[in-house]
């Protein structure tokens, strides 16, 4: 049996009280409750394009492993947006599609777009 692993009982390490102040400091109100939410980082695509929910933009998308779907360009209106995706609806065909952000180059909006800092 190994009997090199770490025994926070058996070391003569006194455990320092600052690191405990610093662990504490680094904490922030995550979810505490049903209905809280997180705060929004700066500048992430996902938070500017919350930021213009109904405004037309063009997704610009490359699949890097499809010679038939190499490189497309999803034009629709920004309904949601998270961390991994973005959900496009197109008001031509009335179709609706989810849009993974790690095939995203860029995005080009035909209007001014909001962008705040948060």
């Amino acid at each position: 049996m190994n009997n090199d692993y770490f025994n926070p009982n058996l070391s003569n390490v006194v455990p320092n009280d600052n690191f405990k102040d610093y662990a504490n400091s680094l904490k922030t109100d995550k979810i505490t409750k049903k209905g809280d939410v997180l705060p929004q980082e700066e500048s992430y695509i996902e938070n500017i394009l919350r930021q213009n929910k109904g405004k037309i933009a063009s997704f610009y998308m490359t699949y890097t492993d499809s010679n038939e779907w190499r490189d497309r360009i999803m034009t629709g209106v920004v309904e949601q947006a998270a961390r991994d995706h973005i959900v496009v609806s197109d008001p031509k065909t009335g179709k609706w599609y989810l849009l993974l952000t790690i095939y995203l180059d860029y995005i080009v909006f035909d209007e001014e777009i909001d962008y705040k800092v948060l």
